[in-house]
């Protein structure tokens, strides 16, 4: 039993060690996810995989665009999702620690993007394709 708990311990450790927390995000590229392998590619507006890791923008909220409830939510949900695309590949970026909780109930990593000391995520809100995450989901249609 000690054995099987000190392996479960050991590859929690090394997927942090592989999670680029603080690192400069320069050297990788993003593209849009497709079916198959998910190392470094945007979901939708606030989740992406970075190094085989599920991310998700902790301080913002973007429309859904997996199962979206209306026409306006899809189209603004695919124009975030862009957009995020654009804004990871335009330069260095630090991904920082969420306060409070390292990953949410689906188990994405809780990560704020940051470049040159402002919040991506705020570039979004600020652009009208997000919300400021305030702890609880709220529609867009």
């Amino acid at each position: 039993m000690l054995i099987v708990a000190c392996l479960c311990m050991e590859a929690s450790a090394s997927q942090v060690t592989k999670l680029p927390q603080g690192a400069d995000m320069s050297e990788i590229a993003f593209d849009l996810c497709k079916t198959g392998s998910r190392l470094n590619c945007i979901v939708d507006g606030d989740t992406l995989w970075s190094n085989g890791i599920k991310i998700r923008i902790a301080d913002i909220d973007t429309s859904e665009v997996g199962a979206p409830h209306c026409a306006a939510e899809k189209a603004l949900g695919d124009h975030a999702t862009v957009r995020l695309k654009e804004l990871v590949n335009a330069g260095p970026f630090q991904m920082q620690a969420w306060r409070g909780r390292d990953e949410d109930k689906y188990g994405r990593k809780l990560r704020v993007l940051v470049r040159d000391g402002r919040s991506i995520g705020d570039m979004l809100v600020s652009e009208g394709l997000a919300r400021t995450w305030g702890g609880k989901r709220q529609p867009w249609c």
